[in-house]
């Protein structure tokens, strides 16, 4: 099992963030090549699939922020990488907006169900209860744009886009580990004890929400509900199997929905340690890895 031992200190992740940032807006999208579309039906999920990965990153870019002012009077360093992360998040939402642009669409306001996630979201007020959620929120990203890499119509600037979120989100995944970790060193154990009933709460939520989602973007990821319930299910689960000190084992009731068992998330690697932070953090490497 992990420990923190196998993690990555606050000034390795400002050093991997400051780097990172040097290439990051020298990236631009190459938008040349005009998509053709089966049929309106895959344009206009297309279209809802990027909106709601835009909505992902307006909310990561301001709690990122918001947390950063209050988190800059007991720990500078930390705040500074809330901050550059939040940046990474609002560079995304400014490519999403071109690319939106691109494929005929425009942002749109959120769904009832999206809606309701982020009024939720938006209204926690602990610094561990926003960090743990946007944690889960990057898992399912990072899954959900892996997926679609493998599914989705074959277009330059299509795959271009979703390789993009993939690698960052990836990246994004350990950092807000490191985020939890940090906040719930500072406020003890009972704060890590509140969470445990958010991260089953959560999951459960997450993996129904794929059904809401398929209803608006599977004609443009192709992904059918059970494969993505279960990748959510997997990896959500797969999240914490090496992460022992932070306290969250995934339910067998859910994981069996999806025909998972505990068992089945201790292979593959640890995705919160530090080789897989220094693996991902290097923009110049896009490896989509197959799940």
């Amino acid at each position: 099992m992990g420990s923190t031992a196998h993690t990555l200190p606050t000034s390795e992740w400002l050093r991997l963030l400051e780097k990172r940032r040097e290439r990051m807006y020298g990236e631009t999208l190459d938008l040349s090549t005009p998509i053709a579309w089966k049929s309106p039906e895959e344009q206009r999920a297309a279209i809802a699939f990027f909106n709601a990965a835009f909505r992902a990153e307006e909310s990561g870019l301001r709690q990122a922020h918001e947390i950063a002012g209050d988190i800059e009077a007991w720990d500078p360093e930390l705040a500074q990488v809330l901050r550059l992360y939040g940046d990474e998040e609002g560079w995304h939402r400014e490519l999403l907006t071109k690319f939106i642009a691109f494929i005929g669409g425009e942002i749109r306001p959120m769904g009832p169900t999206t809606r309701t996630f982020y009024k939720l979201y938006a209204r926690a007020k602990r610094h561990e209860t926003i960090v743990l959620t946007n944690l889960m929120f990057e898992t399912i990203g990072a899954t959900t744009y892996r997926l679609a890499l493998r599914t989705a119509k074959p277009h330059p600037a299509i795959r271009q886009m979703l390789t993009i979120l993939t690698r960052d989100e990836s990246f994004h995944v350990p950092l807000n580990a490191h985020f939890l970790r940090r906040i719930l060193e500072r406020e003890g154990p009972a704060a890590g004890k509140r969470l445990t009933g958010l991260y089953h709460l959560l999951t459960a939520a997450l993996m129904a929400s794929a059904a809401a989602s398929r209803r608006r973007a599977k004609l443009f990821d192709n992904i059918p509900f059970p494969t993505l319930a279960r990748a959510y299910a997997e990896h959500l689960g797969k999240l914490f199997v090496h992460a022992d000190d932070l306290g969250f084992t995934p339910s067998r009731l859910l994981l069996a929905t999806v025909g998972l068992r505990r068992s089945d998330l201790a292979n593959g690697a640890d995705v919160l340690s530090a080789e897989a932070a220094e693996r991902a953090a290097d923009r110049s490497r896009v490896v989509v890895e197959a799940l």
